[in-house]
């Protein structure tokens, strides 16, 4: 047998090196991401241990896991969670703003949800309505949301509503939540929903979605304004177009549906850069987000100014 050449256990060294490298490398890497997630939930229990919250507004072990990512975001924290859980929010319009909107909130720990619409599930919802199914066809949206919702957070605590808002019900309805989101698409909704939330003195989030565009802001927010303060009196009905007569791109529905959640989050938490006297505008076409200034408070708006009382101007 003949001896090996010195090059070639030279060679065999050289690459059993390499590979033990590789090996302690990775390993390496691996206690980096351990030490990362250990350093994460250090700071998750510094944050809970240290946080002012009052013992009766405190949040459950399951709570801390489930919502960690959330609680560690700077701003937010265990007291954000806390007001976030304890909220109420309604949603009007069960369709492809109230849908990506009902979902982040369920998820984001809001345990109590109301949801109102009078409209079933069908086929032409489907491209946009992403928490209903072919199966769901022909359900009370606001009952199939609360199905999917229930089964996301067994916490949650889901009103459906299969009406629609009236002159009638707009007050009731509005008095016993915090927050109200706008997820309709006609325009005579949005009068009464922006006058109901004057009389109520409720944030009102509202969004819309056409085509490639969508827009967001913040109504009766401080001294913000409310609908009717910047636009007075209704349109004329043939100038104006929803999703049925102009159509519209379902990942645009997404968007402004997911950061209604966001804004209503910021409410709820009470934080900072909400949309009041803003109006965030979504190009999809040219993918490009623009914000606007809005003015305050019309001195003459009729709703503001309490002119007229609720309900007797809402048909203008």
């Amino acid at each position: 047998m003949y001896p090996i050449h010195p090059i070639f256990s030279r060679s065999r060294q050289i690459e059993a090196a390499k590979t033990m490298m590789e090996y302690l490398d990775k390993k390496i890497e691996k206690l980096r991401c351990e030490l990362a997630e250990t350093e994460e939930e250090y700071k998750l229990m510094k944050t809970f241990l240290y946080d002012k919250v009052k013992p009766t507004q405190t949040l459950t072990n399951r709570e801390i896991m489930r919502y960690s990512r959330q609680i560690l975001v700077p701003g937010f924290g265990v007291q954000g969670q806390v007001k976030v859980r304890n909220a109420k929010v309604l949603i009007v319009g069960a369709g492809g703003l109230g849908c990506p909107a009902a979902m982040y909130l369920a998820a984001a720990g809001v345990e109590n949800i109301g949801i109102l619409d009078y409209d079933r599930i069908e086929i032409n919802n489907l491209h946009r309505q992403t928490l209903f199914k072919e199966l769901d066809l022909g359900i009370p949206k606001a009952i199939a949301i609360g199905n999917v919702l229930r089964e996301m957070n067994s916490k949650l605590h889901f009103d459906s509503y299969v009406e629609q808002l009236t002159t009638e019900n707009a007050l009731y309805r509005i008095e016993q939540y915090d927050v109200i989101l706008d997820a309709t698409d006609n325009v005579a909704t949005r009068y009464l929903l922006s006058d109901a939330c004057v009389m109520q003195k409720k944030p009102l989030v509202s969004g819309s979605a056409l085509q490639f565009d969508g827009q967001l802001t913040v109504y009766n927010y401080k001294d913000g304004p409310c609908y009717r303060c910047l636009h007075p009196s209704p349109p004329n009905p043939e100038h104006v177009q929803n999703c049925g007569d102009g159509g519209v791109l379902g990942p645009v529905t997404g968007v402004i549906g997911s950061l209604m959640a966001m804004e209503c989050i910021k409410v709820l938490a009470r934080m900072e850069g909400i949309l009041s006297k803003r109006l965030l505008v979504y190009d999809g076409f040219e993918g490009k987000f623009r914000t606007l200034k809005l003015r305050g408070k019309a001195k003459d708006c009729i709703s503001c100014s309490l002119i007229c009382r609720f309900p007797s101007h809402l048909a203008a």
